[in-house]
């Protein structure tokens, strides 16, 4: 989940902090460690696929494995783009331009900063056609343990800025709250905004999710996810109830321990697999059942839905949809074309057996190196089955049977939104690219 909600949070990408790279390193061309090349040497780069990491480990595994799918080298071509992170100032592609690759910086400014630059600046449409270009987050998150486990790989339909709240500490509140978040608008936690900034939920291509699922399973099971011995015996602490008895079936040994249900964390006990479900964003790295849960209604409510959908957290999701938002209103990208997918490096809230501290700071759950790689397991599944089916399949695109967008109806379509405020502002016409349209006045 990421840093960690105002609350008292803490969850997402806990490796970001505990890895030996906790301190960003510049990014660099090992072959030309300082200078990219300039944009006027090359011909306009339409890419097929631009991948989006964060930082440096999510890009780097890439970086080395890309040549294995013999398309050349990300080092091939590497523009330097003004607005790009000053760690991550190059764009980065194969010689024939099919496959792209950038890294954005972590958190949602860092995100969104670098990717309005990527987009939507000058020197970006000078350097690239993003016309039909698909784009695929790929990153590390934390994961819902009722849904997934270290290593699975989720692909999303909503990304839910889930820390766009009132927020209360949890000493402050009323005795009677679930929660020191609630919705802007509204005076008690489990409701649905009555004010919306336009970025609480972002519904990407359902039928496009589907595909990129099919492709990242390699048509049937679980895909060619690796494991870890180390993450699969910290999973296996879910599968203990809160009283230390084992057992999947979530009792106790005297038949009716604490947790008298069914263990609700036994997906946390499975094998990395590739999942459907969506995607919490949050610069805050929070931790713990009750956060946790908090956003798992809070997802559950702004989308609409009856079942608990939530099941990565990540600092950037909802900032880089936004940007490409606003990149497709402005005819520069396709915001049809987005796929978030993350891997579970880290369990959001702790097994019953030991405190949210504890799993937060104490315990390595040996997570990390896993959800790295099988970013590229999956992920890569996902790039070539876009390169091999291109002329037929995924050059004309993939139409979206369901809205997309953003909670206005920025994006017009036949479909209103089905969450937030169920209004589209736009009156189903979407936003003009030159700001002719007054949304608000409709």
């Amino acid at each position: 989940m990421l840093w960690s909600l105002p609350l008292s949070v803490i969850v997402l990408c806990w490796s970001h902090v505990s890895s030996a790279d906790a301190i960003p390193q510049r990014q660099e061309n090992p072959s030309s460690p300082h200078e990219g090349t300039p944009r006027q040497a090359y011909n306009k780069i339409a890419p097929k696929v631009m991948i989006l990491n964060m930082f440096n480990e999510e890009a780097k595994i890439w970086h080395e494995s890309i040549p294995s799918l013999g398309k050349g080298s990300l080092w091939d071509k590497n523009i330097s783009l003004g607005g790009l992170s000053p760690l991550y100032p190059q764009a980065h592609c194969t010689s024939a331009g099919d496959v792209c690759q950038a890294t954005l910086g972590e958190s949602e400014i860092n995100a969104a900063a670098s990717m309005a630059a990527l987009v939507l600046g000058a020197d970006a449409a000078s350097a690239f056609d993003f016309a039909r270009t698909y784009w695929l987050v790929s990153g590390v998150a934390g994961v819902n343990p009722k849904l997934g486990t270290l290593g699975s790989v989720a692909l999303a339909r909503f990304a839910v800025q889930a820390a766009l709240q009132y927020e209360l500490d949890a000493r402050d509140m009323p005795a009677n709250f679930s929660t020191g978040y609630l919705a802007y608008g509204t005076d008690a936690p489990g409701r649905p905004p009555k004010s919306f900034y336009g970025t609480e939920v972002m519904e990407l291509n359902e039928a496009l999710r589907d595909a990129a699922f099919d492709l990242a399973r390699n048509g049937s099971g679980s895909g060619p996810l690796a494991d870890d011995p180390g993450a699969a015996a910290y999973r296996a602490k879910y599968g203990v109830d809160d009283d230390g008895d084992t057992g999947a079936d979530g009792y106790g040994e005297d038949g009716g321990s604490r947790n008298s249900s069914p263990n609700i964390y036994v997906a946390a006990t499975a094998p990395p697999s590739v999942l459907r479900c969506d995607s919490v964003t949050s610069d805050n790295y929070y931790s713990g059942r009750l956060l946790s849960e908090a956003f798992e209604n809070t997802t559950r409510i702004w989308t609409n839905q009856s079942q608990v959908t939530y099941c990565m957290t990540a600092q950037e999701d909802s900032a880089v949809l936004q940007v490409l938002l606003r990149a497709h209103i402005a005819r520069r990208a396709d915001f049809s074309r987005a796929i978030i997918m993350r891997a579970g490096s880290n369990f959001d809230r702790p097994p019953p057996s030991m405190t949210a501290f504890e799993h937060l700071l104490l315990l390595g759950q040996n997570g990390f190196a896993l959800a790295v790689n099988n970013t590229w397991n999956a992920g890569s599944l996902i790039v070539s089955g876009i390169l091999s089916n291109w002329d037929d399949v995924y050059g004309p695109g993939i139409p979206p049977t369901n809205y997309i967008g953003d909670v206005f109806g920025s994006l017009g379509g036949p479909l209103p939104p089905n969450f937030g405020s169920g209004k589209d502002v736009f009156g189903g016409k979407g936003a003009a690219a030159d700001g002719s349209t007054d949304g608000f006045g409709n």
